[in-house]
């Protein structure tokens, strides 16, 4: 049974950092992509960011320079470190990733979301 748990949402003011996590069971996160998605209020859920298995990382326009993901094999997690946050990074993030089923096309897997509040 495959498992995400995002953890390390918070309130934080305008300019701060947080670091986001996601951590894995059932499934390795090296050997498949991962990403962080976001949910704003009212709003379509949003592709953030993103770590390749060979360790090639994309992000949104609207975050590069100031986010970063990457992952820890050993712990099977996958982070996100978001640095001089601003109002409009508020949301609910996510981590996904899917894998390649025995028999054919893909099963996709998200966690519970780790809501993320910046105060201005």
């Amino acid at each position: 049974q495959v498992q995400l748990v995002e953890s390390g949402g918070g309130l934080v003011q305008a300019g701060g950092s947080l670091r986001l996590s996601c951590a894995a069971s059932g499934i390795i996160f090296s050997f498949n992509a991962v990403g962080w998605y976001r949910q704003a209020p009212g709003k379509q859920r949003e592709l953030v960011a993103t770590i390749y298995s060979g360790g090639r990382t994309n992000y949104a326009d609207s975050v590069k320079g100031r986010f970063t993901i990457s992952r820890d094999n050993a712990k099977n997690t996958v982070y996100l470190q978001m640095n001089s946050l601003k109002p409009e990074d508020i949301g609910v993030y996510y981590c996904n990733t899917r894998a390649p089923r025995p028999l054919g096309g893909w099963s996709e897997y998200w966690g519970q979301g780790t809501k993320v509040t910046v105060s201005s």
